[in-house]
Parts: C-alpha cells; structure tokens; sequence
C-alpha cells in the first residue's frame, strides 16, 4: 500500500553531517506520520525521530536531541533526517516508517518500512 525508499546514507567523520531522504508512494502523504529508526549490528531496531502528518508535531530519541532533525515536504512524499555532529555510535541502518497513526514512537507503531540505508561514522 506504501512504499518507502531511503537514500543518502554513505561514510562520513565523526563530527560530520549528512542528510537521509524517505521516498514514500502513499496518495496521501500527509495522512500518514512518518518516523526515523536505527538498526546497529547485534541491536535492536530502535527509534530515533518522528513527525506528525503536518509535520506539527516532532520527537526524537534523547541519543540525538540537539543534533539531529525531521522534517517532511508533503508536496514531495519526502521526510528528511538532518544530521549533525555525527558520533561513531550513529553508525547503524537507518529505516524510514509510516503509520497511519501514531501514540507512541515504537517499531511496532509503523505500519510500512523502507529497506533502509546505510549510514557509517567513522572517528
């Protein structure tokens, strides 16, 4: 029903930044609330950033407050994750999810994933 799609992941220093894009198919975008999450090797997928269908209302995970960001451009299908003063702890797979809905930011809110991008922080 939705289809996502990350890109802009790649190798970056520790202290860089890069910007992560989420494609998503949905005939109406704005209904759905979109949200960041990570996966590292060996751990859990684990929540990192959201954002309201109107883009409103944002969270995102203490591990990044201050230095990372979402945002949305509704007239794109876009969400976007700003991320700045990158630490080698933020090397992980980074997945887009949409939800219809959404009370708490958990794995289990979204509805749809992307196959995720790659983002390594070397120091």
């Amino acid at each position: 029903q939705v289809q996502l799609v990350e890109s802009g992941g790649g190798l970056v220093q520790a202290g860089g930044s890069l910007r992560l894009s989420c494609a998503a198919s949905a005939r109406t975008f704005d209904s759905y609330a979109m949200g960041w999450f990570r996966q590292a090797p060996g751990k859990e997928r684990e929540f990192v950033a959201g954002i309201s269908g109107s883009g409103g209302v944002t969270s995102s995970a203490d591990s990044v407050k201050g230095r990372f960001t979402i945002s949305r451009d509704n007239a794109k299908n876009t969400v976007y994750l700003q991320m700045n003063s990158l630490k080698p702890e933020d090397t992980a797979v980074y997945y887009c999810g949409a939800a219809r809905y959404v009370i708490m930011w958990t794995v289990r809110a979204m509805d749809y994933w992307g196959k995720g991008t790659l983002v390594t922080v070397s120091s």
